[in-house]
């Protein structure tokens, strides 16, 4: 997976036109792209048989999170939120990014490419940002111009001005924001209510999965909270929709807040 991380873009570097970013490259905190007509092309653009989204106005997603989204889909121009950092962004970014959309990763430092790619992101659609300067707003700003998704971890609560930015940019350019934290105005929000982990008995056993239920409301239509249990991961490593009632090979863990995924 090394081979993901190819180029470091020092703080004040610009990019002007023309302009090709390396598959994988790393910014510093403090870039600044400087995105211009043909710099960089959007999931729109792709030609056939690179990866062209389905749908112009919606990102695909996993098959086991269609139900949580209004229109079984991320829709472009739209604010999702999930309550931090966990498998759950992995999940929601893994279906755009393996129907052909280009991602970044923006303020997780921790971000792990080999998790990324056991989650089905291709490593060769993600561009990482792992720490963000003081300006961080416009870091994102230029980033959707040039991304169909942006993953962001807001280093802190961005005022009432900026927020309006970055949606206002959000709508403009048809990308997606998914922000792994809170989000005032956010179309989507969705958040894992509780979990229980599968192969552990009385005392013995290993590991072998985690169901969680993940409840979803949001704006307008889907004010009314959609739940549904998810294999996040499965034995298999991959995520899929669990049975909701009891299963007698799980052994359930004191439901949990989703604060640390």
């Amino acid at each position: 997976m090394g081979a993901a991380i190819a180029t470091v873009l020092e703080a004040g570097t610009v990019l002007e036109a023309g302009t090709v970013l390396e598959a994988g490259t790393v910014l510093e905190a403090g870039t600044v792209l400087e995105v211009a007509e043909g710099t960089v092309r959007s999931g729109r653009d792709i030609g056939a048989g690179t990866g062209t989204l389905s749908d112009a106005d919606l990102l695909p997603v996993l098959p086991a999170l269609s139900d949580l989204l209004p229109h079984g889909a991320l829709r472009r121009g739209s604010v999702v939120a999930a309550s931090g950092w966990n498998l759950l962004c992995l999940a929601l970014a893994a279906g755009p990014v393996a129907s052909g959309a280009w991602c970044a990763a923006v303020g997780i430092p921790e971000f792990g490419v080999a998790a990324a790619a056991d989650a089905g992101l291709d490593p060769a659609r993600l561009l990482l940002v792992p720490d963000l300067g003081p300006n961080w707003p416009q870091t994102v700003i230029s980033l959707l111009d040039g991304c169909d998704l942006v993953v962001l971890r807001p280093p802190d609560r961005p005022p009432a001005q900026a927020r309006r930015k970055l949606e206002a940019a959000v709508r403009r350019h048809g990308s997606v924001l998914l922000v792994a934290g809170d989000w005032d105005g956010a179309q989507i929000r969705l958040r894992i209510a509780a979990r229980e982990w599968a192969g552990i008995g009385s005392g013995h056993g290993r590991l072998r999965g985690r169901r969680a239920q993940v409840i979803a409301d949001g704006r307008g239509g889907w004010s009314r909270p959609q739940a549904r249990w998810l294999w996040l991961p499965g034995p298999d490593g991959t995520v899929t929709a669990a049975d909701p009632g009891t299963d007698s090979t799980l052994d359930s863990a004191p439901q949990q807040q989703a604060s640390t995924g």
